[in-house]
């Protein structure tokens, strides 16, 4: 067995805080005491009109730690992780431990490399279809964290409609748009929240699916999308705390595995945020698993802007040690 280093761990947190998380404010803390690394929760971080309930910011701690544990891997450590490990500290989300030796795979290092390039593609795409190949591909990588994705087929009217739905109740919901006014079209060096060079151009037609008002550049022409994207629902077989951190796991291993197949991904969060569209898409899926998230795929026309991460000592809880180093999302 070999220790690991500071180095290593320091690495593996930089991989972390690469995971993707609402409005990218990224609500998470860390703290490290040899070879035990504890995730948290910052509730200071939560979305507290659109994720009252922290859905998804446990599902961005759980897409952190499956980076954490990918990092792990791919420096030659094995990761033991156990979540919610105490019943009493709910905010404690998982307990990642490391020793021994891995013998890293080529897997290990495809997901490893994608953690720093994958970005969330806020803007149009080809009218290309993604290969069945790759769909499968994707599939196995939801599989793999014990939870599925579902291309949506007879369910596509459903659920486009229901983000219709819910974009229009944000819309008009002053609350909504507060909230995410202060972490939006944020300036490119800002280190959390969402700038404006990483939204996408106003469609110039009304598509299948209605694109989140904060995240649209009103000062870029208007542009084509794809007419009819396709969507997949990440889904596990029960709900709860437990339920939300596997399938944020499912999640970024589904996007690391898009990302080195070369295909774009970006969120449709709204039905998921808005109480009666969410109990709609919870009914809906009802016989084939709990939904957490849905996910836009396809082939981007160019490269979008990064968004910024904060440095991985500002996420670090105290008597945590020095461990980070500053990375920016890709």
């Amino acid at each position: 067995m070999k220790p690991a280093t500071s180095i290593v761990v320091g690495e593996a947190l930089a991989a972390a805080v690469m995971a993707p998380s609402p409005h990218n404010t990224q609500p998470w803390r860390f703290a490290v005491d040899g070879t035990r690394i504890e995730v948290r929760l910052d509730r200071d971080r939560v979305l507290t009109v659109a994720d009252p309930e922290a859905h998804q910011a446990r599902m961005a701690c759980g897409a952190a730690v499956l980076n954490l544990a990918v990092s792990l891997r791919c420096q030659g450590f094995e990761p033991r992780i156990r979540l919610l490990p105490d019943a009493g500290e709910p905010d404690l989300l998982a307990l990642v431990t490391h020793d021994g030796n891995h013998r890293v795979s080529a897997e290990d290092r495809v997901l490893a490399e994608a953690i720093f390039r994958r970005q969330t593609h806020r803007r149009p795409f080809l009218d290309q279809a993604v290969p069945t190949r790759v769909r499968a591909l994707l599939t196995s990588a939801a599989s793999h964290e014990g939870a599925a994705l579902r291309v949506l087929d007879t369910e596509y009217t459903q659920v486009t409609t229901l983000v219709r739905r819910a974009e229009f109740v944000q819309a008009n919901d002053d609350a909504f748009r507060a909230e995410s006014a202060r972490w939006t079209r944020r300036q490119l060096a800002s280190p959390d929240g969402v700038p404006a060079a990483a939204a996408g151009p106003r469609p110039d037609h009304e598509g299948v699916i209605a694109l989140r008002e904060s995240h649209l550049d009103p000062g870029l022409p208007e542009r084509l999308y794809e007419r009819q994207p396709l969507l997949a629902v990440v889904l596990t077989r029960d709900a709860g705390a437990a339920a939300d951190l596997r399938a944020g796991q499912a999640m970024q291993r589904v996007l690391l595995a898009a990302t080195s197949s070369h295909v774009a991904a970006s969120f449709l969060s709204q039905p998921f945020e808005v109480a009666s569209t969410l109990a709609r898409l919870t009914e809906l899926f009802h016989p084939l698993g709990h939904p957490h998230t849905l996910l836009r795929l396809g082939y981007g026309y160019s490269a979008v802007a990064r968004t910024g991460r904060r440095p991985v000592q500002e996420v670090l809880g105290p008597g945590a040690g020095d461990s980070g180093a500053e990375r920016k999302a890709r």
